[in-house]
């Protein structure tokens, strides 16, 4: 895993190795506006998964995730962590628990 030093340095990194689409969370699932898909925590993998803290406002605080689908097709999910972070179901709460493979 590249060690990126701000979110938009890991975004253009990730997309540089294929990762352009762009996932937002819902509550059960991700969707992709630009192409309509939805994916349930059973149809995606967590590749990895950065961290960014705000110098100056904890509310800065973002964590990106590279996304493959089942199918091969690869994005990114921006979300905020800690107090600011959306509600989801369990079964993506679990899903998004990354834990890298030793």
């Amino acid at each position: 895993m590249k060690a990126y030093d701000t979110l938009t340095e890991a975004l253009d990194g990730l997309r540089k190795q294929g990762f352009t689409l762009d996932y937002n969370l819902k509550s059960d699932r991700l969707h992709c506006q630009t192409n309509n898909i939805e994916l349930q925590p059973a149809d995606f993998d967590i590749v990895d998964v950065y961290r960014f803290e705000g110098e100056t406002d904890p509310g800065d605080e973002m964590v990106l995730y590279a996304i493959e689908a089942a199918n091969g097709d690869k994005g990114t999910l921006v979300d905020a962590y800690g107090p600011y972070s959306e509600a989801v179901s369990p079964e993506m709460a679990e899903k998004l628990r990354y834990t890298p493979e030793n």
